[in-house]
């Protein structure tokens, strides 16, 4: 196995729970080689057709990684349950053996803490901004999505309202009023990347916009949800 890792860019999946397993798949989909690592022998049997590689096997023992080919790996997703300790422990031996980028799911802010200290490079916390999108989803059918890019930003992607049709963004003047960037606008299967001023807003144009949280939920309630 670490030949044919030495040969070709990978990513390793440690951790085949709910979040990890999907990462899994949605790699192994888009024809990327994935090595998937579980303690859990059923997990890692269910996962056999799916990676390119499934193993049982122990994260913290950095001797079992190294049999793997970890060190060989470009990106590694740390998708470790409710074990805390595995987490940290598996994070320290990858950023000890110089793994160029580390991604880690973390179970709270204080793990998220630690984790960047100890040589993660990506952080996630996917069951609470999923909790997020869905908040968001919630308060107006024409929100779409939601995503975090930082602490205090975001971007959203938006259905334009009954208030947006027939207007320029120019006329709109989202930045000004709202703080908000409107980066492109998706209509149909066609994507107009930092439109013009005087683009015309039509039904059902999306649009992705990006700021800080207090702006977006100002865009939001006056543009969007008030309708």
């Amino acid at each position: 196995m670490v030949e044919d890792l030495e040969m070709k860019k990978v990513y390793a999946v440690i951790g085949l729970g709910r979040f990890g397993g999907s990462v899994c798949r949605e790699l192994s989909q888009e024809g990327k080689e994935v090595l998937a690592i579980d303690l859990n022998e059923e997990r890692v049997n269910e996962f056999k057709d799916i990676a390119s590689y499934a193993v049982i096997a122990d994260s913290t023992d950095e001797t079992t990684l190294k049999e793997l080919g970890i060190q060989n790996i470009d990106h590694v997703i740390v998708a470790i349950g409710d074990n805390i300790q595995a987490s940290i422990l598996t994070t320290v031996i990858l950023a000890d053996l110089g793994i160029k980028k580390i991604t880690v799911k973390a179970q709270n802010d204080y793990h998220e803490k630690i984790l960047n200290k100890i040589g993660a490079h990506q952080v996630v916390h996917p069951e609470r901004d999923m909790g997020r999108r869905l908040a968001h989803s919630l308060i107006s059918s024409n929100i779409l999505d939601y995503l975090e890019l930082s602490e205090d930003h975001s971007m959203v992607e938006v259905k334009a309202g009954r208030k947006m049709v027939g207007k320029t963004l120019k006329e709109m003047d989202i930045r000004a009023k709202y703080g908000c960037n409107v980066v492109a606008i998706r209509r149909g299967k066609q994507m107009n990347v930092s439109p013009s001023a005087d683009y015309s807003l039509q039904e059902d144009d999306i649009l992705i916009v990006i700021g800080a949280d207090k702006d977006i939920s100002k865009f939001e309630r006056q543009l969007i949800i008030d309708e």
